[in-house]
């Protein structure tokens, strides 16, 4: 096949194993002769010489979340263009059934993407030592992670709401065991928005889906808020179909502010005010530093790392170790696809960020919140600290932080002039 297409066996190797690292001219070339041949990669062969499955696992806590299918429509978009094929597994918002499923993966697969898991931090260590891992929506210890600014979505929502007139906000809350949840309300906590006026209304925890808002609007309408700030969209619709069943208008009694920002909040009327994520941006970050966290050194015993030791060096022998014209080298400055080192520069606040990663066009506002009349805004930055953190005597773990913004629609107006509990209508 390399005769064919007029390269050398290392170029064509590249080429169908690891793409990313070839001239597309000369991938184009190798990759079309390798489809006229009817050419088809022999797995197993390819797992004893490189000790990689090709296979990666995504595990969700539910995956009629809208939240949780549009990461895993970008975690399979990534792999795919790296030749991964994806594993996807629902665990049923069971912690238990998490650490089941990675566990019975494990030996199917080069590594892990646990999205929003719930389990405890020391089952997250003890499948760290057996899988590669990459958190989405957690952070943990030193395992890589890829999360979103929850505190700042919190502060351009209730910075919304205040500017609106709103001085008593209720919070409905996510499960007690959501990392992201606590982040949140940290987030209102903080005093970093100077909003001293505004009383926060905590009304507790509730199931992250419809049924959830549901159970909470009636506590909403209890309380006497006249805006509530839901931990995600699907909440926040349950509370707006529920208060609207009982008389209470939105937004003209209450405010509604959902998270996440999934097809549905356009589709509902009033269309509800929201904190935009990069959903499949998530996963595709997360396949990134995966594959970048050291994949290609993972070997099940000695012996298959001297197996493949042995028929690299005779290949890369053979090859005479050419390298084609417009060729990336991967002598280890590049590595497999993925595998790119990107070196951190130390930004004015102190967070590192990627100068290899691609960042969105467009910046976030002076002060921080979008507005939009019906159409989302989805420029995010990007944050990567994958260095060690001066004098702290330990390795910072490798965090992608993406940015937020608030999309102002329909569900949110300005505070109403009379009180919005039952028992003073």
């Amino acid at each position: 096949m390399a005769r064919a297409a007029g390269v050398s066996p290392a170029t064509a190797s590249r080429a169908l194993s690891a793409p990313d690292l070839v001239a597309p001219l000369r991938r184009e070339q190798v990759q079309r002769v390798a489809r006229e041949l009817g050419y088809r990669p022999n797995r197993a062969a390819r797992e004893l010489i490189t000790g990689r499955t090709g296979n990666l696992c995504l595990v969700v806590p539910d995956l009629e979340n809208p939240f949780f299918a549009a990461v895993a429509k970008g975690v399979q978009a990534r792999a795919r263009t790296l030749g991964y094929a994806v594993f996807v597994a629902d665990a049923e918002e069971d912690p238990r059934m998490e650490s089941e499923l990675v566990a019975h993966l494990g030996s199917q697969v080069d590594g892990a993407v646990l999205c929003s898991p719930r389990m405890s931090d020391e089952d997250l260590d003890h499948l760290s030592e057996e899988v590669p891992l990459v958190l989405v929506n957690r952070q943990h210890g030193t395992l890589p992670s890829v999360v979103i600014d929850n505190a700042d979505g919190v502060r351009q929502a209730v910075t919304h709401l205040h500017a609106l007139g709103h001085r008593r906000i209720a919070y409905a809350g996510g499960p007690a065991d959501s990392w992201s949840d606590g982040r949140r309300r940290i987030g209102l906590q903080h005093p970093s928005h100077g909003l001293r006026q505004v009383e926060v209304v905590d009304l507790g925890h509730f199931a992250p889906v419809f049924a959830g808002g549901v159970a909470a609007a009636d506590l909403v309408a209890a309380s006497g808020a006249t805006a509530v700030l839901a931990h995600n969209d699907l909440v926040a619709l349950g509370i707006l179909s529920r208060l609207q069943a009982r008389g209470i208008r939105v937004p003209d009694d209450v405010s509604v502010v959902g998270y996440d920002d999934i097809p549905a909040a356009t589709l509902v009327s009033p269309s509800l005010t929201t904190v935009t994520v990069p959903l499949a941006r998530l996963g595709r970050e997360a396949v990134d530093l995966l594959v970048s966290s050291g994949l290609g050194g993972r070997r099940d015993s000695a012996a298959e790392r001297a197996i493949a030791a042995a028929v690299t060096g005779r290949a890369e022998g053979a090859s005479g170790g050419m390298r084609e014209a417009g060729e990336t080298s991967a002598s280890g400055e590049t590595g497999a696809p993925g595998e790119a080192s990107w070196p951190a520069e130390t930004t004015a606040t102190g967070v590192a960020t990627s100068s290899g990663a691609a960042s969105s066009s467009g910046e976030t506002s002076s002060s921080g919140v979008a507005t939009s009349s019906g159409a989302t805004s989805t420029h995010h930055e990007l944050a990567v600290a994958p260095a060690a953190a001066a004098g702290s005597g330990g390795p910072t773990p490798a965090a992608v932080r993406l940015r937020v913004e608030l999309v102002v629609r329909a569900s949110t107006t300005t505070a109403p002039a009379r009180p919005t509990s039952e028992s003073d209508r």
